[in-house]
């Protein structure tokens, strides 16, 4: 893929053992259990839920089943639910290519995303092309790029009032989806096209974009409103409840991930290298966070094994906590870091703490304060 922006250079020489030696074993892994890297009878079953939290609430308010008004708006809320479920368990694995060994399974379950609001190729370029090769470089990878009043990076410029992000950040959040769904994609195919991240017939992804929007919206919100017998106002109330439920389940398990006292945020120098190879890069940028809670690990599609996610994107994320032993044996072999948060409330804590010393000052992790960091393991 042909880009006019400048790609930074990893030392991709310098993790060429590592790589091996984790693309065999994860290899022996399978072949020892007989199966293959996607999907199974677990992504069928959840995908089936995920989208019936979304479209079941919403059919049963235009149909007048539901007509109290806080059973309508109790809807909304379970509709952020599956909202949040179609993202982390059914439209990312999908395109990711690993949903399913077929094909066109993977595309129309990829394009979910677009039935709540999305859409699946501004996606992929922002999340699999971007974020997944340039974790936490600032200017490219958008997963850090927060609007002014948030500060996720020590390279961004900081303001008077990140001094009280971590107190607001979590409000804002919520709102995360909303530009998401209203203007983002507009403002992504403008950008990545200037870029030349975007391959084919521009104008008509262009008028895809549109009429997903239109869809989205006539389907979501001018429906109800025409058809639900309660205030508009209810309605309206409803849907950014919604996306309010969306928007802060989905930001705080990605930011868990990445924006924490332990990540690196490396830069490339004069010559446009980075330091460090790929491989290296996504274990000094990402970590994880309750590796036993199954519970919590079926209902986010497997995004608290973040490290194995980003060494291994080609692998569903059914397969993560059995990959998990592994790729933590291979790194510590190697001196490699393997960061894991035993709890999800230590990882949001630990983020917390980042958004204040990120508000505060110019903030570098050393050594001693990993060490002395509660509740988190490195190697």
């Amino acid at each position: 893929m042909a880009l006019n922006f400048i790609q930074p250079r990893f030392q991709n020489h310098s993790c060429q053992k590592f790589d091996k030696t984790l693309r065999q074993r994860v290899n022996e892994y399978f072949d020892s259990k007989g199966i293959d890297r996607y999907g199974n009878r677990q992504m069928v079953f959840k995908a089936t839920l995920m989208l019936s939290l979304f479209f079941v609430p919403l059919l049963m308010m235009i149909t007048g089943v539901v007509t109290n008004p806080w059973l309508v708006y109790a809807c909304w809320l379970v509709m952020g639910l599956g909202n949040s479920g179609i993202g982390l368990c059914i439209m990312h694995d999908a395109n990711h290519d690993v949903f399913s060994k077929k094909r066109w399974i993977n595309k129309w379950m990829g394009k979910t995303l677009n039935l709540v609001g999305g859409n699946a190729e501004m996606w992929k370029i922002q999340h699999n092309v971007l974020h997944h090769t340039y974790t936490n470089i600032e200017g490219i990878d958008r997963d850090i790029d927060a609007p002014a009043f948030l500060r996720f990076s020590p390279h961004k410029k900081r303001l008077r009032i990140h001094r009280f992000q971590h107190l607001y950040a979590w409000f804002f959040y919520g709102l995360s989806t909303l530009p998401w769904v209203i203007v983002n994609d507009f403002v992504q195919f403008r950008d990545y096209n200037r870029q030349g991240l975007l391959k084919g017939n521009k104008t008509a992804l262009l008028l895809k974009i549109i009429g997903w929007k239109i869809f989205y919206y006539a389907t979501v919100l001018a429906l109800p409103l025409i058809f639900v017998p309660v205030s508009p106002w209810v309605i309206i109330a409803g849907f950014v409840s919604m996306h309010f439920v969306l928007g802060f389940l989905l930001t705080i398990v990605f930011q868990t991930a990445h924006v924490m006292p332990t990540s690196e945020y490396p830069l490339p120098d004069d010559n446009n290298d980075l330091e460090n190879g790929r491989s290296l890069h996504q274990l000094l940028t990402t970590a994880n966070f309750a590796p036993k809670n199954r519970m919590l690990t079926w209902l986010i599609g497997g995004l608290n094994f973040q490290v194995e996610h980003h060494l291994l994107p080609n692998i569903c994320h059914v397969h993560y906590e059995k990959l998990a032993p592994i790729v933590k044996k291979t790194a510590e072999e190697f001196g490699y870091p393997y960061y894991t948060h035993e709890t999800f409330m230590s990882a949001i804590g630990q983020h917390a703490r980042l958004l204040r010393e990120l508000g505060k000052s110019e903030f570098v992790v050393t050594p001693v304060e990993l060490f002395l960091l509660p509740r988190i393991k490195t190697t």
